[in-house]
Order: C-alpha cells, then structure tokens, then sequence
C-alpha cells in the first residue's frame, strides 16, 4: 500500500474521516466523493481516501494538500493479506469515522471495528452489470452479516432506500437517504455562441447536438444510444441534416460504437472524443443530453446536465425518475429500447421551445434540489451527530473556528 504524505498537524485538530472506495477513478461514485473532499465546509474534518484496489490520475483534482489517498492494491495482494493491513492502517491512522462505499467497502468494516473506529458509516451508489437489480443472494447476504458493524447506511436515492429496507431489512431509524449535488456554479447554462467551442471544427455547424458523458461499458448502454440515433435518422430522413451526436467517455464499447454508426453512414455527424476534462464546457455545447443506461443510483451526470440548462433524455431505472420530471425537466424511457429513444429525441429534435422551457426547468431544479451545498450540509449533519453520539462532540467543537 502507498500513500500521499498528509500535511503536518496536530492528530487532536480536527476528526478524521477514513473514506473507503473500490478505486479512485472517473465515475459517478468518485467524483461525488472529490466533490465532498472539496468542499470548503469540509475543511474542518481531516479526509483519508482508502482505495481497495488502486488510484488513477483522477485523485488529481482532489484541490486539497491534506486529503491522503491510500491504496490496498487488493486484486493483486488478495483479501486475506488487505484485512490484515486495513487493521494495521486504521490503527496507525486512528479516524473518528469510517466511510465505506459499495459492495467492496464492506470488506474495511471489520478491520475498522477491530482497530476501534467509533464510527462506520456504509454508503450504496448503485448497481453494477453483474447485479443489475441488488438482488443477488450472495450479495445481500453480504450487506446483512455486516449490519451490525454499521452506525448508519446512507441511501443516494428513495430507490436504494426502499431496497435497504425491503431486502436487507435495515430498519429505516439506521438510513440516511442523501442525493448527491452538483455545482451550480461550475456547471452553468450556455451564454452565447463561444460555448459551442468544444465541437468546432470535430462537426458540421448547425444542427441539434444529441449529447452524452458516461462510461462506454455495458451497464451504462451506449450502444443503446447509438443505435436510437441510427434509427431516428433512418425512420426520420428529413431530420439527418438536423442531428449530430457527441458520446464522451472511453471504455470498452467505444469502437464497437463507432463501428456501428460506421456501418450506418452516420460516422461523420458524430464525435467520439474518449475521456475529456473539460465536461462543463462540452454540455454546454449540446441541446439534450441522454443517459441510456441499464442500472443507475443517482446520475451525476444527469444532474450536472440539468444544471447546465439541458433538457434529459434518461432510462426509467434506478433514481432516474428521482431527477427527472416527466414532461417537466425531461422524459424517461425503458431500458434498453432504441425506438423508443429515437422517438423521445425526435420530440426535442423539432421543437426548439420545449428543449428551452425543459432546460429552464431542469436548471431551477437542480439550484433548488441537488445543489452542492445541499448535499454537503446533509453529509456534515450526519457525521456532526454520529461524532456527538459516540463522544466526539468536544473536539469537534474545539475544531471549529472562532466567530
């Protein structure tokens, strides 16, 4: 295991908070933890990222010189050697508060309570392709033997709450349903023709922009989007002229994407760029943005869409239907339904209104609803009141500054 040396402080300062991912990549999950880390309201609590597995460049946009990032390096060291060492590092680091995130994070609970963390903490942020619904047998067998080392489960959506509830029959006392929040800032509408700058000269002006950030794996269906567009310009022939199509992210699907819409004629009106750091600017390029996937928790990126003033075209899974009102701030569609899809993008391909009045109101939702300071006021009550619970409350105190 390795880490980022932390910035040198007196250990009482401020509480701790051991956050345990999987790894330290782009994706929805990571990037609502970087924005937590981030903010400025944290900035009395002392942050450690535990990464299972590894850490990519991504732990780049952590902003914060004291936020330590470790890593287990588990799928070459096996889960034995990792238990072991997570209870060495808890011990060493001693945090007030152990986060965990998903179905690997559970493995750190135990370390945790062995090494005498006052507080765990289980986050769940959604599926994965191998279990698309959460109710594999094995995997909720999981979740209920480590129940009782959890002070509280976090829910991202009404969606996983009720899941918590039914099949891992957590009493609903020990939940705290939280959505994440975007930056309103950060992510704003478009002003003018200089934000259509990310797509010029990669697709001929004009046009309705049909937009997309996600990762090109199969729980995220891209190919579901791909051939939606492939059939609205064959079903709608008069629309080819007024379509284009922007898929931003990499991952394995991405050239069989392409290939598709290469077979189809239709590779010249779309843009394929990979993994971009400049998202705030690309979303404001398009004029709706479409998440196809099978399984989700709570989107990032769809909030970060409607923040950016776009309408969305999302599938009806998960905590879609959380973010998103039907016939309000976009429309929701069956999983894995290309015609279906390609109708839902035709209506906003010829009514220029709607996307506006849609955008408009995806953008006052997510300033109302999902803000960023929203999401971290929610995180820091909860850890305020499980530190008071478990005798913190004095230090916490003392962390505070002077007002």
């Amino acid at each position: 295991m390795n880490a980022r040396p932390p910035a040198h402080e007196a250990r009482s300062s401020r509480p701790v908070i051991a956050h345990v991912i999987h790894h330290l990549i782009m994706g929805g999950l990571e990037n609502g933890l970087v924005n937590l880390v981030n903010a400025a309201a944290f900035e009395r609590y002392r942050h450690i990222i535990v990464c299972m597995a590894y850490a990519s460049d991504f732990r780049l946009r952590i902003r914060r010189s004291d936020v330590e990032v470790v890593t287990m390096h588990v799928e070459k060291r096996g889960w034995r050697r990792v238990t072991g060492d997570l209870v060495r590092l808890f011990r060493k680091l001693r945090p007030d508060i152990v986060h965990s995130r998903n179905l690997s994070g559970l493995d750190s609970l135990l370390p945790a309570t062995l090494a005498g963390v006052p507080v765990r903490v289980h986050g769940e942020h959604g599926w994965e392709m191998a279990d698309l619904t959460g109710r594999n047998v094995k995997h909720e067998w999981l979740r209920r033997l480590h129940g009782p080392l959890i002070h509280r489960w976090v829910a991202l959506s009404k969606h996983q709450e009720r899941y918590l509830i039914d099949r891992i029959r957590v009493p609903s006392t020990k939940i705290a349903q939280i959505y994440n929040g975007v930056d309103t800032e950060r992510f704003r509408p478009r002003r003018g023709k200089s934000d259509l700058s990310p797509q010029r000269g990669e697709l001929r002006p004009g046009g309705v922009v049909i937009g997309t950030v996600l990762r090109m794996r199969p729980v995220k269906d891209p190919l579901n989007l791909v051939r939606a567009f492939i059939h609205l310009r064959r079903s709608r022939p008069e629309l080819r002229e007024e379509t284009r199509l922007v898929m931003v992210g990499d991952g394995p699907l991405r050239d069989e994407a392409a290939a598709l819409l290469t077979e189809a004629g239709d590779r010249s009106d779309t843009w394929l760029p990979g993994a971009r750091e400049d998202i705030p600017e690309l979303l404001r390029s398009f004029d709706v943005f479409v998440l196809p996937s099978r399984v989700e928790g709570i989107s990032n990126t769809i909030l970060e869409a409607m923040a950016s003033g776009l309408p969305v075209v999302a599938t009806r899974v998960g905590g879609n239907p959380e973010l998103v009102l039907e016939g309000e701030t976009g429309v929701l569609v069956p999983a894995s339904d290309p015609p279906t899809l390609a109708d839902a993008l035709t209506g906003y391909i010829v009514d220029a209104e709607r996307r506006q009045s849609h955008g408009v109101a995806g953008r006052r939702r997510a300033e109302e609803t999902f803000s960023l300071t929203r999401m971290v006021s929610r995180y820091s009550n909860l850890y305020d009141d499980l530190l008071a619970r478990n005798g913190r409350a004095e230090r916490q105190q003392l962390a505070r500054p002077a007002r």
